[in-house]
């Protein structure tokens, strides 16, 4: 089940709820992915950025900062860093993994070329960091630095990790919390932050972003083994060709017998993949119910985002974030 095929929908409650704010952030997403030298840079950048994306996680900084009674405006330039750091990953990813579809698209590295996705997107990293110094706040600065950091290191272990079949759920959760997390917690926190929340109501915020992105990754991964490509955007079984051990694979792999080890071992590690057997990988996932399991534990990190938010003060906003941690798990049945 897609976001869009869900009775209610949170994320177009936040869009609404947010939207001077959010015209706000895309006005200054679309003036600061300018190039005065390099035209190729907003081109690749307005594929990517324009392509339907919802903008979670810059409003989920917008929806922090409002939830603790910010007036300013720099809320405006902490969410387009957020979106810009996201941007820059999505564009460095889709070259580690050679991809070829994003949000139902091409990926910017097939219309153009791997040196241009690179290249841009560490622009766009330059850019955002320009967007944090203007707010003055030397915190929220190194909130979103370390996240910076956090999400590269996620992705470098998942290098090394994601073929590995000792890989366990504790390297798996360290891989989701860095590639994934680190940016929804520090979307979340620098709301709090900026807005000189008490700290308890920060430590909350950003509890909630991590147990969210966990969450929110937790059922990406699941969705590649069962979604609808056209409702994902993604192509289904695209984690398995390209060899990565994501949490139904790691639950499968534990409770495997010889053969079946050995069958993983062949396709993943070793990477020697035949006809048929992304329909056998799906026939382990469905004899041991990890599919079930992994939706377990998405739900279970859904209701930790969902306690985060008890102390955060009463306001629609706190609602429209509980209903958005359910929102984030329905996409899967």
């Amino acid at each position: 089940m897609s976001l869009d095929q869900t009775a209610t929908k949170p994320h177009e409650q936040l869009a609404t709820h947010l939207g001077g704010g959010m015209e706000a952030v895309n006005t200054l997403i679309r003036t600061r992915m300018a190039s005065e030298h390099a035209p190729r840079i907003p081109e690749v950048t307005a594929h990517l950025v324009e392509a339907g994306g919802k903008r979670l996680r810059p409003m989920l900084t917008l929806a922090a900062a409002e939830l603790c009674g910010y007036d300013g405006p720099y809320h405006v330039n902490l969410a387009a860093a957020v979106e810009f750091i996201h941007t820059a990953t999505l564009l460095h990813d889709d070259v580690v993994d050679e991809s070829g579809q994003r949000r139902g698209r091409p990926t910017a590295n097939l219309l153009w070329d791997n040196k241009s996705s690179v290249l841009v997107g560490d622009y766009l990293l330059s850019r955002s960091f320009q967007l944090m110094v203007e707010t003055g706040n030397l915190r929220v600065l190194d909130i979103l630095a370390n996240a910076s950091a956090t999400i590269a290191e996620g992705e470098v272990l998942q290098l090394t990790a994601s073929q590995d079949l000792r890989t366990n759920e504790a390297i798996y959760l360290q891989i989701v919390r860095g590639k994934t997390a680190a940016l929804f917690s520090a979307a979340t926190q620098v709301g709090g932050v900026i807005a000189t929340a008490p700290e308890d109501q920060v430590q909350a915020l950003f509890d909630y972003g991590d147990a969210l992105g966990i969450a929110f990754q937790i059922v990406d991964d699941l969705l590649d083994y069962q979604g609808d490509s056209n409702a994902t955007g993604k192509n289904v079984g695209d984690d398995f060709r390209e060899r990565k051990l994501t949490l139904p694979v790691i639950k499968a792999i534990a409770a495997a017998s010889p053969e079946e080890r050995a069958f993983w071992q062949r396709t993943i590690e070793k990477g020697r993949q035949e006809d048929g057997d992304l329909d056998h990988a799906q026939s382990l996932l469905r004899k041991h119910d990890t599919l079930a399991a992994t939706r377990t534990d998405a739900l279970a990190w859904a209701d930790k985002a969902k306690t985060a938010m008890r102390c955060l003060p009463e306001h629609p906003l706190r609602q429209m974030l509980i209903d958005l941690a359910d929102y984030v798990v329905a996409r899967v049945n």
